[in-house]
Order: structure tokens, then C-alpha cells, then sequence
């Protein structure tokens, strides 16, 4: 259910306050230390940022599409590693549970997740399948009322201090492709589930990613997700909403990108006066707000159909390649407008433009994205 206007400019308003007096000014910590502090994720868990697409019944904020890429575009504006402390429990990791899950599933976990006292993590990646999805090899093995899980997981974001995992698995080894994979809902502290150390990364210091082990992991067969088989249609629909919420991340980077560009041309003096009145300077600003102001169209647009209950798969692909690519092209010309300065650490332009070199890699690289628009425009007939 959709927020009246009111109460949504006072979310929004909110969230913009948060960014300039608390996260910002963290920033260069969070970078340098590699770790968001404890009493902002508290902060944020209080705010209800944990449980913003989960229902209310279950403690949520239950925000609608449109309002949850609003907020993403304006907690955005500070750096993206603040965003992934909770960004998992609002897309990937609670999704599937909220998608398909049962009612003893939602009361038993969703309640925490929205809380954030339940951090959730989406484990599909693995060695051998990323682009390609339906490759899982992570086995599932029926064994009475359990199944035993054995394989391994890659690039796990949050995986380190996840409680509970989605876990993607196949149950039929004889099935090939999607049609074998279920998902399971995994507690990591569960025997056998071994979470590796943090990966050293291009960008985004404070938001880590792990590798995971599988050993013989008993999971009791009820929390399975969905029916068995079903894995692979519950990470297609997660991926769909996550990557209309990866459009509002690249969104949000985008237009801080633009502001600061903007307040920095505007004092930089050079000849004997502001680059800004440089024609030059002035075409990077107006390419670079054209694009962000196309991909925030096309994010909330699709987001709207998404609320009202249509297939959004193609405009989904459509929004987070557009978006992803976009922010990689407005970073860089931010680099260019701030000059040497972009190149200084001091300024925080080169961090950002690290930070948003995996936008056009996860939830689906960007040459995925084209295949399904492709797929899914051919589908239509155009």
C-alpha cells in the first residue's frame, strides 16, 4: 500500500537529512577503515531501512516500488557501501521469502529482517555460475524430512554478518538448467556452512563480500521456498524487483555526482574565472544530468508498472543497464570536471568513481541485461 504524499515527502526528507548530517561526513572513515560503524547501522535499522519493501504486518515499512526507489535514490547520495549494510534485506535477501514464502516462513523470519536484527544475504553466485544462473551446482539431496546441501558460493554480499542465507540449490541433478534448482533458507550458523574472509575490492570499502562452503548441511525440508524445482523462477522475480532497485542506487550516486561537479565548477577558477562558465565544462554538466535525468524516468516509470501489477522484466533490464552504464559515464566525467583533484583521494571523486564500476556487474552484468531486453522485445514482437 502506497504512502499518501505527505508522509512520504516527510520519509524523504528524513532520509536526506540522515545522508548530509550522518553519512556523509563518515565517509572517508568508512573508506579508510573499511567498516561502516555499528551505532549508523542502528541508526538506520531505526529509521525501518531494514524493512522498507516488507509488509507492515511484519514490522516493515511496506513500501511500494516507486517509494522504495525514492528512498534508495536519496540514501544514494552518500556513499553505496551505506546502502549495502541493509540493501540485502530489502531486495535479494528477503524478497524471495516475501515473494513465496509461507505464512510460517514471513512469521518466523520477516519480523527480524525489517528489524534488523536478521541480516539476510542471497547466495546464487558460485564459481561456475553467475551470468549464467541456471548452472548451479550446489547439490540439495532429499534425506527424509531434510536435505543435505553441499557446494560452494562466490561474491556473497553480506555474507559475514548474515543470519539467515537464500540459498539456491539443485535438487535434480538430472534436470539441466533452471528446472532442477530449488531455494532453501539456510541459517548460517548452521553445521557445515563455512563463511570465508572479506574479498579486497576495487570500490566500496565497508560493504563486503564472502565466499561460502556448504558440507553436508542438513536443512529441514519446510524451509524450503517455494516447491521443489521452483528455485530458479523465485531468483528470476528477486533479480527483477533487485535490479529496478540497483536503477535507483546508480540514480541516486548519479545525481550526488552531478551536485558535486557542479558546486566544484562553480568555484574553481581558472583564466580569471569559474570553469563553469566554460562551454566545454558545461557539456559534460548537461550530458551528465540528461542521462541521470533519463534513467530516474525510466526507473520510477517501470517501478509504477511493477506496483500496479505488470510484467516488468524487459523495463527492469532496461532500467539497470541504462542507469548502471549512465553513473559509470557521469563518474567519469566528474573525474574530468574536478581535474587533478578528481584523482586525489581528498575530494572523494575517484572513491565514488571506484564505487560504481560493479554496477554493471551485479544483479546481472550489463551484456545480461541486453540479452533479456533482446529476448523479452523479440517475445513482444517488438
Amino acid at each position: 500500500m502506497a504512502l499518501d504524499l505527505e508522509t512520504r515527502e516527510q520519509l524523504l526528507d528524513t532520509l536526506r537529512r540522515f545522508v548530509a548530517e550522518r553519512l556523509r561526513p563518515l565517509e572517508a572513515k568508512v573508506a579508510e577503515e573499511d567498516k561502516v560503524p555499528d551505532e549508523v547501522i542502528r541508526e538506520m535499522a531505526e529509521l525501518g531501512l531494514f524493512g522498507m519493501s516488507i509488509p507492515e504486518e511484519f514490522g516493515g515499512l511496506g513500501l511500494s516500488m516507486e517509494e522504495e526507489c525514492l528512498a534508495v535514490m536519496e540514501i544514494c547520495k552518500a556513499s553505496p557501501a551505506f546502502r549495502s549494510c541493509f540493501g540485502t534485506n530489502v531486495g535479494i535477501g528477503s524478497q524471495g521469502l516475501v515473494m513465496f514464502g509461507t505464512a510460517e516462513q514471513k512469521a518466523k523470519w520477516l519480523p527480524g529482517i525489517a528489524a534488523g536484527e536478521i541480516i539476510t544475504s542471497f547466495a546464487l553466485t558460485e564459481p561456475e555460475a553467475g551470468s549464467d544462473s541456471a548452472a548451479v551446482q550446489t547439490r540439495a539431496r532429499r534425506d527424509g524430512d531434510h536435505y543435505v546441501l553441499d557446494g560452494a558460493k562466490r561474491y556473497i554480499t553480506n555474507a559475514g554478518r548474515a543470519h539467515l542465507l537464500t540459498v539456491m540449490a539443485r535438487t535434480d541433478p538430472d534436470k539441466k538448467g533452471g528446472a532442477g534448482v530449488s531455494a532453501f533458507l539456510v541459517p548460517r550458523d548452521a553445521p557445515g556452512v563455512t563463511v570465508g574472509k572479506p574479498e579486497k575490492k576495487m570500490g566500496q570499502q565497508g560493504a563486503h563480500i564472502h565466499d561460502i562452503t556448504f558440507d553436508g548441511v542438513r536443512v529441514p525440508a519446510e524451509n524450503r521456498l517455494g516447491e521443489e524445482g521452483e528455485g530458479f523462477k523465485v531468483a528470476m522475480q528477486v533479480l527483477d524487483r533487485g535490479r529496478l532497485h540497483m536503477g535507483a542506487v546508480c540514480v541516486g550516486v548519479a545525481e550526488r555526482l552531478i551536485a558535486d561537479s557542479v558546486a566544484y565548477a562553480s568555484e574553481r577558477k581558472q583564466f580569471g574565472q569559474a570553469i563553469a562558465n566554460f562551454q566545454l565544462i558545461q557539456a559534460l554538466i548537461a550530458d551528465s544530468k540528461t542521462e541521470a535525468l533519463a534513467a530516474k524516468a525510466l526507473t520510477l516509470e517501470t517501478a509504477r508498472k511493477r506496483d500496479a501489477g505488470e510484467n516488468v522484466t524487459l523495463e527492469a533490464a532496461a532500467a539497470k543497464l541504462f542507469a548502471s552504464e549512465a553513473v559509470g559515464r557521469i563518474a567519469d566525467r566528474a573525474v574530468q570536471i574536478f581535474g587533478g583533484a578528481g584523482y586525489v583521494a581528498d575530494y572523494g571523486i575517484e572513491r565514488l568513481y571506484r564505487d560504481v564500476r560493479i554496477f554493471r556487474i551485479y544483479e546481472g552484468t550489463s551484456q545480461v541485461q541486453q540479452l533479456i531486453i533482446a529476448r523479452e522485445t523479440l517475445r513482444r514482437g517488438g
